[in-house]
């Protein structure tokens, strides 16, 4: 007899690996200037924060499907604020290597969000240094270092703005634990596009002013409403695909799930966008940071399970604990990176995830239908 729970959770998977590979790729086609030619990464960006926060506004506020959480100002401005600053630079950064380094690449590059999300947390005392996770996290740089010696087309220009927006978005994911943790503050997709997005929009109309508004003249844009359209739809589809993931399913599934949409991202990449050949090493430097970042997850879901088991609670008292535990651990570390969101390891980080905190329900929901 077939389990309808379990085809239907692989069903989510499936749309979320697919919904997380295609934004990338779209966005790569979009920017590219040997495909749409839009090489505005920002007004890109700020497409989709303007789409997304409309949506969110017209869910809470004017069809009440979702109601609003209690936000205050002092929450909104030492919490929002700085967050949504760190989103937004992540995804300017993020996006605008699209312009210089192929997609295979920046999925290599993205091993290195565990190692920045570390090392935040080591620096913003959310984590404690420790020789184990050390030498994991020194093995995934080795990895990417071979992987970019192998690079074909090793462009410096594109690397750093990606490493940049790695740590920029591990900053981001600190952050999130400390600021919003602490002041008990639980968003779902929603209400984080309703609060987020927005505040994003306006920290990208900054650069957007300064770096791109001078070369966008009508007459050389191609301005297409139904690809902008599509496009930020697929991004806003993807915020809520994790959602649904992750009321299914634990980290560690997510995780897995990221890894794998990784390889078919770059697998895909280099039949999509020909120019993107990839080499032996590459895929040896890749081999051995994923195995670095595979064995981090390891050590970190055993550090779970030890606390979990550390002292006898009831079935009320375990199930919080439990959620609280795999919250921190799925907003920590990743091995992609989401690619695009917090919640996953996957993109660890996909593009277009704004913070999005699971929710105490979506947690008791995922224990029932384990």
């Amino acid at each position: 007899m077939i389990n309808k729970t379990l085809v239907l959770t692989y069903f989510y998977l499936l749309i979320y690996i697919l919904l997380s590979s295609g934004v990338i790729l779209y966005n790569k086609w979009v920017l590219s200037p040997k495909y749409f030619n839009f090489p505005f990464p920002i007004t890109l960006t700020m497409i989709h924060m303007g789409f997304s926060g409309f949506v969110a506004f017209l869910l809470i506020r004017v069809f009440k499907v979702v109601s609003p959480v209690k936000m205050t100002f002092e929450i909104y401005a030492t919490c929002v604020v700085p967050i949504s600053a760190f989103f937004a630079s992540s995804l300017w950064f993020g996006n605008t290597a699209y312009l210089h380094i192929s997609v295979a690449f920046i999925q290599m590059l993205k091993a290195l969000m565990p190692v920045a999300t570390f090392l935040m947390a080591v620096v913003c005392g959310t984590d404690k240094a420790r020789c184990d996770v050390f030498l994991n996290m020194l093995l995934v740089s080795v990895g990417v270092v071979v992987s970019s010696y192998g690079e074909i087309h090793f462009n410096i220009v594109g690397t750093v703005y990606q490493v940049t927006g790695i740590f920029a978005e591990a900053l981001r994911l600190v952050l999130t634990q400390v600021l919003l943790q602490k002041k008990g503050l639980t968003l779902n997709p929603v209400t984080s596009l309703y609060y987020i997005a927005p505040c994003s929009f306006v920290f990208l109309f900054v650069p957007w002013y300064i770096l791109e508004k001078p070369g966008m003249e009508v007459s050389q844009i191609q301005f297409n409403f139904w690809i902008f359209f599509s496009n930020a739809l697929c991004a806003l589809a993807l915020n809520f695909s994790i959602f649904l993931v992750i009321g299914r399913t634990g980290a560690v599934t997510i995780r897995v799930a990221g890894v794998l949409k990784d390889w078919i991202l770059i697998a895909l990449s280099t039949v999509i966008f020909p120019e993107s050949a990839i080499t032996g090493l590459n895929i040896i430097g890749y081999a051995i940071a994923l195995c670095g970042v595979v064995m981090y997850n390891y050590i970190k879901v055993k550090d779970v399970k030890a606390s979990q088991q550390s002292t006898p609670d009831s079935l009320p008292d375990r199930v919080a604990k439990d959620w609280k535990m795999e919250k921190k651990s799925s907003d920590i570390f990743k091995p992609s990176d989401s690619g695009e969101g917090p919640f996953s390891a996957a993109e660890p980080n996909d593009e277009e995830t704004p913070l999005i905190t699971t929710s105490r329900l979506s947690h008791i929901g995922r224990t029932h239908n384990a």
